[in-house]
């Protein structure tokens, strides 16, 4: 079975790097372009991983990670958080959020796919 994979970015280009690493790997990829987007993506499709920018309008992505572990349904689905940032507090607000892990762009395909199929369900 395929695995889908929900990734949530503001940039195009990031969209469509990950579109493109992400379905040579053999995933079925969803993509929305900020959390607002992302969150309304949740009612369409059974992610099984979710990629999320932090730096986003109108919803950032402690606001995506916050909302989606207040749901049951998604409670257990694994949360990368994809970013340029750096910082270890943010890291910590995004654990303490529930992010499963944190990968600084630009991004290593490979290195992106193996921790995909890590915490992947």
């Amino acid at each position: 079975m395929r695995k889908t994979i929900l990734t949530i970015d503001d940039s195009r280009t990031m969209r469509d790097m990950l579109r493109l690493a992400l379905e040579e790997a053999g995933f079925d990829i969803v993509q929305a372009v900020d959390g607002i987007d992302g969150l309304e993506a949740l009612q369409h499709c059974a992610p099984h991983v979710i990629i999320t920018d932090i730096n986003m309008p109108r919803m950032d992505g402690f606001g995506v990670i916050k909302a989606i572990r207040s749901d049951d349904k998604w409670r257990s689905v694994p949360i990368l958080v994809l970013t340029t940032e750096s910082d270890e507090a943010k890291k910590a607000i995004a654990r303490q959020a529930g992010a499963t892990g944190w990968i600084v762009k630009p991004f290593n395909p490979t290195k992106l796919v193996a921790a995909i199929h890590r915490v992947a369900l």
